[in-house]
Parts: structure tokens; C-alpha cells; sequence
């Protein structure tokens, strides 16, 4: 049973992929969702690479998911991931259900209206990938009338693919709702060899297991219930092997799982850059705590990593020499 890390805009770049890495657990950690004509057209004028592929280069285990609707530039962009980054995996996103991805570019999640054509571009990149794994992450369809996600499996399979990831729902329900685990369950007895990850609505280590015990698939992936808990994916690993679950930390242990995201994001932003980036990962590390609303609202606000600190500190506590969050972590994980 594998556990995969989900890619998210805006929030699996390089800092975080390094902290869910320190507290191991994930099986398959991917990047931000990374578009191949923009990296195409930004090397042909600069002979730069998109900010998303940022550190991507000598990172150990990591799968870099892509977009568009054209099997060439897919192709292009996957033989550069391969030859140039040295990347462990290809991801190619057929579930996102963004306007400026599914509506104006007419890629992601507007591809299910075609699981030929989507077959079409997962055989391109294939056959330029070489021994890397391909696969592919989608969703049940378009919409409740026009679920497909048998006939685009088995099309992406037939491909050549090495696995997928089912988000359970549609496009058109967005993150409403509850995902459909039994939808995707229908899928796997349509498969020949093709390893099938179910996504949605993996909240807890509980959800983990529910769902590895009561449906046929062969993986999970998480993806929002990790941003505030970057270790659940050790939980999970540590309750699959039967062994001592990893606690929730302290507020202090947060204070420190904070300071150590800071130190990981200045190691790509400037100070007060990376603050602005930790900002909305704290949203979601404080989520529950009492004030938690009211200290969202100021630290907001603050750009400067001193004041920033000193404000995190006020909340959760100051961490001192003797407090080991992350040696006591890696203790029982590893």
C-alpha cells in the first residue's frame, strides 16, 4: 500500500516537499502542478525554468505533475523533466477542475470528455520517458450526467501508464460534497495490471486506514489534511505496520515544525518573502486552537521575520534548548 503526497498550487513547492521528506511516511512526494507550454515558452525567451520546478533539480523521489492539451509539448516537457532534472516520476494532471485550466486552456479536467485523446497524450509521453513511471490523476468526469472514469482509466492504461489517482467527484463539484469512494472502487476490477490511489476526503489516520481496508485500491493520496499536518503521513505508515503512531505535537513542537518550514523556505526567498509565504501555511497549522481566528487576522499582517516570531511565540509558546520535537519524531519514525 503506497501513500502519495497530492501536488497543490501554491503549496507543495520545495520547502514543503523537504518537511513531509523530514517526517517521512510518503511513499510519492509530487511538486505544484507545472504547465508544459509555459515552461517551453519561458525557455525559449530566457532560458529560465518556472518558479515551481525550483529545487526539483538533485531532489531525491520526487514526481513533477504537468498539464496542457497538446501530446507534443507534453512531450517536450517531459523529456527535459527526465534528461535535465533527473526527476523519479511523471504526473499528468486530467482532474483539475480550475477555469483557467479546464475552461480557457482546455486542459485538466476538460480532457475526461475524451479518453481517446487523453490515451492519445499519456502514450506520447511514455514513449519519450523512457524507464520513468508515468502516470496520471483524474477525477470521476465532467459532471454527475457524464462520469467516465472507467473508460479514461482503462484508455490511460492501455497507454502505457504506471499507475493512477482517482479523485472521487466530479469536476463540476469541485470540493463540495463528499468524494465517492465507491465510484472509484468500480474502477479497479476494470484494470489489468495498472495500480489504482484513491483521493478525497482523507482526513484523519482513521479515514487512512478506513479506506486501504474497505475498498480495492492500491494507495491513497492526501492532499489538503496534510498541509496542516505534514507528519499524518508517518501516522499513516506507523498504522498500516501496526507500530506506535507519531503524537500531535505540542504548540510549542509546532513553534519548532514552523521555524523549521521558515528555515527550508529562505533556503529558495528572502526573509520577509518566506514569511509571506509561511503565512498561509500557519492559517492551517494554528486551524482548531482557541483565538486561533483572532491571531490569523493579525499575523496576517506581518512581514518582518522578528515581529513574526515573536508573535508565533506569544501563541504557541517559546521553544526551549531542551525541547527536541524533532529528534523525539524521528526517534519513533525511523
Amino acid at each position: 500500500m503506497k501513500i502519495l503526497s497530492a501536488p497543490m498550487a501554491g503549496f507543495t513547492n520545495y520547502a514543503y516537499r523537504e518537511l513531509v521528506r523530514f517526517f517521512g511516511g510518503a511513499d510519492i512526494i509530487e511538486t505544484e502542478m507545472a504547465s508544459a507550454r509555459s515552461f517551453v515558452e519561458l525557455e525559449l525567451r530566457s532560458r529560465e525554468y518556472p518558479l515551481r520546478l525550483w529545487g526539483v533539480c538533485g531532489e531525491s523521489d520526487v514526481v513533477v505533475q504537468i498539464w496542457d492539451n497538446s501530446p507534443d509539448t507534453l512531450s517536450e516537457f517531459a523529456i527535459r523533466l527526465v534528461n535535465d532534472f533527473g526527476v523519479s516520476g511523471i504526473d499528468l494532471n486530467f482532474g483539475c477542475p480550475a477555469k483557467q485550466i479546464a475552461g480557457r486552456s482546455e486542459s485538466g479536467s476538460y480532457l475526461l470528455r475524451f479518453p481517446d485523446r487523453i490515451g492519445d497524450i499519456v502514450k506520447s509521453v511514455v514513449l519519450v520517458s523512457g524507464d520513468i513511471p508515468v502516470t496520471a490523476k483524474i477525477r470521476l468526469g465532467c459532471t454527475a450526467d457524464s462520469i467516465n472514469a472507467i473508460d479514461v482509466a482503462q484508455a490511460i492504461e492501455s497507454a502505457g501508464a504506471s499507475g493512477i489517482t482517482v479523485h472521487g467527484r466530479t469536476a463540476a463539484d469541485m470540493y463540495r460534497g463528499n468524494a465517492d469512494w465507491d465510484a472509484i472502487a468500480a474502477i479497479k476490477p476494470k484494470l489489468c495490471r495498472m495500480p489504482l490511489y484513491g483521493n478525497g476526503d482523507i482526513k484523519t489516520v482513521e479515514d487512512a486506514i478506513s479506506r486501504l481496508r474497505n475498498y480495492p485500491v492500491d494507495g491513497i493520496m492526501i492532499g489538503r489534511a496534510a498541509i496542516s499536518k505534514p507528519w499524518i503521513f508517518s501516522q499513516i505508515s506507523a498504522a498500516i505496520r501496526n507500530r506506535e503512531i507519531p503524537p500531535e505535537p505540542t504548540d510549542i513542537e509546532l513553534n519548532r515544525v514552523i521555524r523549521l518550514h521558515y528555515e527550508l523556505l529562505t533556503k529558495q526567498l528572502l526573509p520577509q518573502s518566506a514569511v509571506v509565504q509561511l503565512r498561509k501555511h500557519i492559517f492551517y497549522y494554528v486551524a482548531g486552537k482557541a483565538l486561533s481566528r483572532q491571531f490569523r487576522n493579525i499575523i496576517c499582517q506581518v512581514n518582518d521575520p522578528i515581529n513574526f516570531f515573536n508573535l508565533i511565540d506569544n501563541f504557541l509558546g517559546k521553544p526551549e534548548n531542551s525541547d527536541n520535537f524533532t529528534k523525539k519524531f524521528r526517534t519513533i519514525t525511523t
